[in-house]
């Protein structure tokens, strides 16, 4: 899949730019006006973990120019072709920078940049240089540029979607399901930019372009604040985390380990973005409770104990989290770690099943994951929800073994 993508967008890449260099730059202003908007948007970019958009203004100059029709009261006359290879060229000389420090842009971004931006095109274009759109007007003509800008960020998703898919195995539907909330965040900022852009510029010509960058600009700035925010309290909660192996009551990695299994067990099962980084702290706090053993459990293997004293860790472990001021939820799945499975939550069965799994797969040999795994499908009368250990074992046969995912 991600080989037919990224073929389809070099495919229109070369396309675009050999008409271009065949028929010439039509409206050679407009299109080094917009050229530069996008290049601005690429040397502005951010990679953070955070971030579904990376370059948000980029992405709106790219729209806005797609679904261009007029500027300053004349018509223009750029095809899609010249579209995408304006577009193509800005998004290259933009990552120049990033690409010497090792930041560049992904070809999976390139491709949906690509595809996205020659399918807008595609779509208002040709209609509009036949004279199609003439009759429309005022409201009419807004609300065609925005359900327009619907169904290409609609496209964008569906391709977001299936390249996460073809790159990680994770379920397709609630990746694609993420993408659709993401589209309310910053993808709403991009669209209603774009929609702006394109209108002001057929009113007051190409001035419009910085005037109305500029809220577009403060938003990004606001989202990596707010990014910055999170990973601060992910490090919080995860130095908080590590107080069990500093005192010695746990391993060394036990809580990074069973919170990146985990969150890869929870994809497997279809948890949502919120759903996953719930049961990545609480995976990550599972074994806070310990603190108040006298003396450490060997290994920090609570699950050798009795089913009372379980509990009992777990709900002093639940009472800490809620202490700490993280979510009530996250508390939740702590406390409830040593319930039978069917009155749990699903992050906690999650949390219990792969908490098991590293205790007992540690130290244990060549042969250990597949012996942990089949003790676990004994123990789903009671303890272990027999659908997450499937799961597990689906995550763990895709990955050899070894999962690695980004935690804080």
């Amino acid at each position: 899949m991600r080989a037919l993508v990224h073929a389809a967008a070099a495919l229109l890449t070369l396309l675009s730019l050999a008409h271009t260099f065949w028929s010439g730059l039509d409206g050679r202003a407009v299109a080094l006006s917009f050229g530069l908007l996008v290049t601005l948007g690429e040397l502005t970019r951010w990679s953070g973990p955070e971030s579904r958009e990376a370059a948000p203004l980029a992405a709106a100059g790219a729209l806005s120019y797609a679904l261009l029709g007029e500027d300053a009261g004349r018509a223009t006359h750029h095809g899609a072709f010249q579209v995408v290879a304006v577009v193509v060229a800005a998004t290259l000389v933009g990552c120049v920078p990033h690409v010497a420090r090792g930041q560049g842009p992904t070809a999976d971004h390139l491709a949906r940049r690509v595809l996205t931006a020659g399918f807008a095109a595609i779509c208002f274009q040709p209609l509009y240089n036949q004279g199609v759109f003439e009759a429309w007007g005022g409201p009419a003509y807004v609300l065609l540029l925005v359900a327009l800008l619907v169904l290409t960020a609609l496209c964008d998703a569906v391709l977001a979607a299936a390249l996460a898919h073809a790159r990680t195995g994770w379920p397709f539907g609630p990746l694609l399901r993420d993408e659709l909330r993401a589209m309310l965040g910053i993808g709403t900022a991009v669209c209603a930019t774009g929609v702006v852009m394109a209108l002001a510029v057929a009113v007051v010509g190409l001035w419009a372009l910085p005037v109305f960058s500029l809220p577009l600009l403060l938003t990004q700035l606001a989202f990596r604040r707010y990014a910055a925010v999170r990973a601060t309290y992910r490090q919080t909660i995860a130095s908080l985390a590590r107080a069990t192996e500093i005192a010695g009551y746990t391993p060394a990695g036990h809580a990074r380990r069973v919170a990146v299994l985990s969150r890869a067990v929870g994809r497997e099962l279809g948890l949502s973005e919120a759903e996953l980084t719930v049961l990545e702290y609480a995976a990550l706090m599972h074994d806070i409770g310990q603190l108040s053993l006298v003396d450490p459990v060997p290994a920090g293997a609570t699950a050798v104990l009795p089913v009372e004293e379980q509990r009992r860790i777990a709900l002093l472990g639940g009472a800490v989290v809620r202490q700490t001021g993280v979510a009530a939820a996250v508390a939740v799945v702590v406390e409830r770690q040593a319930d039978p499975y069917r009155e749990q939550p699903v992050s906690a069965r999650i949390v219990r099943t792969v908490n098991a799994y590293e205790e007992k797969v540690r130290d244990a040999g060549a042969g250990g994951p597949l012996r942990a795994l089949e003790e676990l499908r004994l123990g789903t009368g009671r303890d272990y929800q027999p659908e997450v250990v499937e799961s597990l074992g689906r995550v763990l046969a895709r990955n050899g073994g070894v999962v690695r995912e980004r935690i804080g």
